[in-house]
């Protein structure tokens, strides 16, 4: 199986600088897209073969994950099943006869660590979801889990500071 996660930092935009044919033309079986920053109902955009699994934010113009499968699957879910974490559409859940596939998009802790706090409860919750899938079937995780080790892992390391 072959797995494609990318962070698009909003579809409509990564489309328009030709996204679409590589989309099509990779040939993954799940391509997850992380930041797609769209609700469904705004783009027409379908990629021939996939079955697309969406889970917008509820704001528009920010976060939101998108799955495009073209594996037969049992299920999907959106979100971990708690509503202080599931509104901003950062997790979707694919399961496949032999696994989970969990694409993600992280909450970052944003200038000044204003969303820290938020951020640490938001790491808790995902790995306690993450270990409750586990216990019926392996769990492969993918997706912008916002962290980095060194400056040059930033695009803006002065502006994240």
């Amino acid at each position: 199986m072959q797995f494609i996660s990318w962070n698009v930092n909003g579809l409509r935009a990564a489309l328009k600088k030709g996204a679409g044919d590589y989309l099509a033309s990779c040939a993954a079986d799940v391509i997850c897209l992380q930041e797609v920053r769209v609700l469904p109902t705004q783009l027409d955009f379908d990629l021939a073969g996939y079955h697309a699994i969406w889970n917008p934010a509820e704001k528009k113009g920010y976060s939101g994950t998108l799955m495009l499968s073209r594996l037969p699957f049992l299920a999907t879910w959106n979100g971990m099943g708690l509503p202080e974490h599931d509104r901003e559409g950062r997790v979707i859940t694919l399961r496949l006869p032999d696994c989970h596939l969990v694409t993600v998009y992280t909450p970052n802790s944003q200038n000044e660590l204003r969303r820290l706090d938020y951020r640490m409860e938001w790491d808790q919750a995902f790995l306690r979801y993450l270990r409750r899938l586990e216990k019926t079937a392996p769990v492969i995780v993918c997706g912008d889990l916002n962290v980095s080790h060194q400056e040059i892992d930033l695009a803006r390391p002065k502006a994240n500071r």
